[in-house]
């Protein structure tokens, strides 16, 4: 009977996976809140209810939350082992400040701030202190899978993000030990904390021993046998048994399997691996955001919509605005730390597990642990725009830093070229106008870069190009020339606009990625268009007409006549 209701929850899973999660995708509903709503809806507080009156909506939902959950932890392990296989212990070891400095200050100050919020609203002293630091805990499974979609997790928002969740997943230990003692007053507590302390130093200290001298061997081994199969069942076991050593140890499962994953960061089978657990990452990350909406109390939450919401949102603020001071306190920089107190500002899943160990020892009552529950799942639910904000957040505070610096550029008198974006095209066009004395000065985004470009003694200012009153305090009377390298298309098209305002005759070069981006740059004013793809094409079949035999001024020749085509085509689109 179990073995058919548990084949039962997996077909209900997969087909509202399957038909719901493509409607929410069309209707602009980002993958985690959809996965959420589909718990909501077929977990037992959802339809799950109407089961006793209507028994055939029984075959619709499932019932067990627990077996979801541990499907649903799972998935949040091969996360992290899969992130792990990213970061080598050199990279690490260079977040050592970002993970015991930013992260501990980050979790003292949001949860001092939400301890004495869980004061004001009735709760004794030891358990507010439990609860509020447990919402200051954010969530590794949906962080991580947002900045793993968007490309970003290895990016200086992806590493700052992980050292303050790795601290998180350290701080574990005493917040579950605080809260098992809520619930069983008494004995000896200094015995208890060493032990716990102890345990949780062995189990690191021999997942580390472990990978270099027993983990990377087997999985050696099992690579040089040649079967995809033997790689991966071995890999699961150290995935398993990792993940399993620390969670005894009172640590997050997680951190375990992460440690696992950078212990094999260095060998030659972990692309292998990781091209081989993708699959199973996508589909368990789904169920644990399943499990999560589940275990939401519809009945309970009505009455209490308004409170929810607002306390939702007071502890969105609040670990907003800590983590920002914290951030900002170790020297981060402020669009950064906009952007990451935005991306941290959840509560993690860790919170559920704290409500339920408050809740069954009575700390907590059943009103007031559903309340906090449906508080966490807002709280994640509205990471994405969360997420959002943040990105809008560093925007504001860039723009505001380009208003605010001094550009002390003073044009030559025969003239200048401006150059748009100084990543690596800018940097080469920059380099050809060096070797031949032309004075020129650059507008780019990033801060890193232009610190280091401007410590080389380079004419490059913090700035977006595509902001007219930006571009016209470095171009000064006479511009030779604007260079257009920005890979955003619409900053482009606002570089060539601003610039046309600003010298209606002036010369406008830009590289683009394709003919239709060409075009619309053409139209707006751009002299001279040079897609990315039409030049790779057009060096390769140089190449391929040079190993054919053929001489170098006919190559010349007919790569020049391939190139003015393509101008051509260029400009009737253009034209058009």
């Amino acid at each position: 009977m179990d073995q058919a209701s548990g084949l039962k929850d997996v077909l209900v899973y997969l087909v509202a996976a399957g038909v719901l999660i493509p409607l929410f995708h069309r209707a602009r509903v980002g993958t985690v809140v959809g996965f959420i709503l589909i718990g909501t809806l077929i977990g037992p507080f959802g339809l799950g209810q109407l089961a006793g009156q209507f028994p055939l909506i029984s075959y619709l939902t499932i019932a067990d939350v627990h077996r979801v959950a541990v499907f649903g932890e799972l998935g949040v392990v091969v996360l992290l082992f899969l992130l792990g296989l990213e970061f080598s212990a050199g990279k690490l070891w260079s977040l050592r400040r970002a993970v015991f400095g930013l992260g501990l200050l980050q979790l003292v100050l949001c949860g001092s701030v939400l301890s004495l919020a869980a004061m004001a609203r009735g709760l004794s002293g030891a358990s507010a202190i439990v609860v509020g630091f447990a919402l200051a805990m954010s969530s590794t499974a949906v962080v991580m899978q947002l900045l793993i979609a968007e490309r970003r997790a290895l990016a200086p928002l992806g590493r700052t993000a992980l050292a303050v969740l790795l601290f998180q997943d350290l701080a574990v230990v005493p917040i579950l030990l605080a809260a098992d003692l809520l619930g069983h007053p008494g004995g000896g507590v200094g015995i208890l904390v060493l032990t716990a302390l102890v345990k949780a130093i062995v189990a690191v200290g021999v997942i580390l021993f472990a990978g270099r001298f027993l983990i990377t061997p087997l999985v050696a081994a099992a690579a040089g046998t040649g079967g995809r199969d033997l790689l991966m069942a071995v890999t699961l076991v150290v995935v398993a048994g990792t993940s399993g050593l620390t969670h005894a140890a009172g640590l997050s499962a997680a951190l375990g399997a992460f440690l696992a994953g950078m212990m094999l960061s260095g060998t030659p089978y972990r692309h292998q691996i990781s091209v081989d657990l993708e699959p199973f990452k996508g589909l368990l990350i789904g169920v644990f955001f399943v499990s999560v909406g589940m275990s939401v109390d519809l009945a309970l939450v009505g009455p209490h919509l308004v409170e929810i919401v607002l306390a939702a949102a007071a502890v969105l603020l609040v670990k907003f605005v800590m983590t920002y001071i914290a951030a900002r306190l170790l020297k981060t920089e402020a669009p950064l730390a906009g952007e990451v107190a935005a991306l941290l500002a959840q509560t993690g899943e860790f919170a559920f597990v704290v409500i339920g160990l408050l809740r069954v020892s009575g700390v907590l009552s059943g009103t007031q642990s559903g309340i906090l529950v449906a508080v966490v799942t807002l709280t994640l639910v509205a990471t994405p725009l969360m997420a959002r904000i943040g990105r809008r957040v560093r925007a504001g505070i860039e723009r505001h830093q380009q208003d605010a610096q001094s550009l002390d550029f003073e044009s030559p008198p025969g003239g200048h070229v401006v150059i748009g974006g100084f990543g690596r095209v800018g940097r080469i066009i920059a380099e050809a106008l060096e070797d031949e004395g032309v004075p020129f000065v650059a507008l780019d985004a990033d801060a890193a870069r232009v610190q280091v470009e401007r410590a080389a003694g380079r004419q490059v200012f913090l700035g977006d190009a595509s902001r007219q009153e930006i571009l016209g305090r470095v171009s000064g009377t006479h511009t030779l020339a604007f260079v257009v390298t920005l890979d955003a298309a619409d900053a482009a098209e606002g570089m060539v606009r601003a610039a046309c305002a600003l010298q209606p005759d002036a010369v406008i070069l830009a590289r683009v990625k394709d003919a239709a981006h060409a075009q619309r740059l053409a139209q707006l004013g751009a002299r001279d268009v040079i897609p990315e793809a039409v030049e790779a094409s057009l060096h390769l079949a140089g190449s391929l007409l040079a190993s054919l035999g053929l001489p170098a001024e006919a190559v010349a020749l007919r790569i020049e006549e391939a190139r003015n085509r393509e101008r051509g085509r260029l400009t009737i689109g253009a034209d058009e």
